[in-house]
């Protein structure tokens, strides 16, 4: 996948994302949007072969390192976020205050943070629109 198709991609779920969290489960004006969300994920289990599947969240946060910037701030480096993580992460945080050296490492935390809360808003829209048998 290009990186421009990947900027996308992220940027279009993060536009919906927002406009989801405005909305509670249940809502029939979710449905676009999350017919929306559905088929981003497709694409991206189509894109990425079996073998370079992306991180879970709980393995994105071990692996990126906070560094104590000359500063006195604590930062991380960019490189360090495996994709898709880092375009989220910068999808999100377009126009965040940072260093030129990285990130603010209270930025790359409360994006985590957010997308788990974002993650389980998500998982009860599709339970609220799955039919009951």
């Amino acid at each position: 996948m290009t990186c421009d198709l990947l900027s996308e991609r992220e940027r279009t779920r993060r536009r919906v994302l927002w406009a989801l969290a405005s909305l509670h489960p249940g809502d029939s004006n979710a449905s676009d949007l999350l017919a929306i969300l559905n088929g981003l994920d497709d694409q991206e289990r189509n894109d990425i072969p079996c073998s370079d599947k992306p991180l879970e969240l709980i393995e994105v946060r071990k692996s990126v390192s906070v560094r104590r910037h000359n500063s006195g701030i604590d930062i991380i480096l960019e490189r360090d976020i495996p994709q898709p993580w880092r375009e989220r992460f910068l999808q999100a945080n377009i126009g965040s205050t940072r260093l030129i050296d990285g990130p603010y490492a209270s930025d790359w935390d409360k994006f985590l943070t957010e997308w788990e809360r974002e993650m389980q808003h998500l998982k009860n829209h599709r339970a609220a629109q799955a039919p009951t048998s």
